[in-house]
């Protein structure tokens, strides 16, 4: 057997597309478009570029670009300030502070202040409370994309067990609350997990995100499993996932590429977070309905 391989290129465009002609639709009503704000402070070549490529991502499908850059010497104090400002804008739909911010600076806390209707990355403290409690809210971008390919090949959640290798709060944490809310049986492992093979080899759905080079091989697959691969490691070999991608194809049922898979999901959740903020901001009391 030789596992599918699933196209994250493909659902990404396919995202992209629907958010494109629902930020047409939305603009026309309102008569204004979506606002991202994204808020660089310094000039970290890396950061840099993937703000650009959300920038460019947002001019693509019709986001007004609000973007704020600050100086590497920022105070906590002045970016504090400017999140605030675009917190009261009603230009911005939602804010996406980029990480890490330089040394000195609380990134944690500043992410923390951004208010958690326009909170597109779903990091903050309250939108956290609301995923784990099940309330509306926005939730954070790659577990999304991951959702997001699991549906769009069909892979059945309902009683299926899951196990998600990596506990961040970016990932492995979102990622299990909302594979719960679908009512997977969702085992989260880590790195004192004892036997991880065995754990992971019980999997319908396998998740791995722990950012280790293909720690996953084909022993913990289970035959026919999902395979996803969310990590992105830089090795002397060149880019690799997390998953031995050559070892574990043969037993998968489906399983996602490094790069092409989970990667291109990241930035058109983010556009589709953009979305729906402007939708609930829209609803709030005092403003008209869109």
């Amino acid at each position: 057997m030789s596992a599918t391989i699933i196209d994250g290129r493909a659902v990404a465009a396919r995202v992209r597309a629907d958010v494109r002609r629902e930020v047409a639709e939305l603009t026309e009503r309102a008569d204004e478009a979506p606002g991202l704000a994204t808020i660089l402070v310094g000039d970290d070549p890396a950061s840099a570029i993937y703000v650009a490529n959300k920038r460019k991502a947002c001019a693509e499908v019709g986001i007004a670009d609000q973007h704020r850059h600050l100086p590497t010497d920022a105070t906590q104090d002045e970016v504090a300030a400017v999140i605030d400002e675009c917190n009261g804008d009603p230009r911005v739909s939602g804010i996406l502070l980029q990480l890490p911010v330089p040394a000195g600076l609380d990134g944690a806390a500043l992410t923390g202040s951004i208010v958690p209707e326009k909170d597109v990355d779903g990091l903050t403290p309250i939108s956290a409370g609301r995923l784990a409690q099940g309330t509306p809210g926005l939730r954070p971008c790659t577990p999304l994309g991951v959702l997001e390919l699991l549906d769009s090949y069909d892979v059945p959640l309902e009683g299926a067990e899951a196990v998600v290798v990596g506990r961040s709060d970016l990932v492995g944490k979102p990622l299990a609350a909302l594979l719960l809310q679908r009512s997977a049986t969702v085992t989260i492992c880590h790195s004192r997990t004892r036997d991880l093979a065995r754990v992971c080899a019980r999997a319908d759905v396998l998740v791995a995100a722990v950012g280790l080079p293909r720690l996953i091989t084909g022993e913990h697959v289970k035959s026919g499993a999902a395979v996803i691969d969310v990590g992105m490691n830089r090795t002397p070999e060149g880019l690799s996932g997390d998953v031995d991608f050559e070892d574990t194809a043969p037993r998968a049922g489906l399983i996602t590429p490094v790069p092409g898979g989970v990667g291109p999901m990241t930035i058109a959740m983010l556009l589709r977070n953009t979305l729906t903020a402007a939708r609930m901001q829209a609803l709030a009391p005092g403003r008209s309905s869109l």
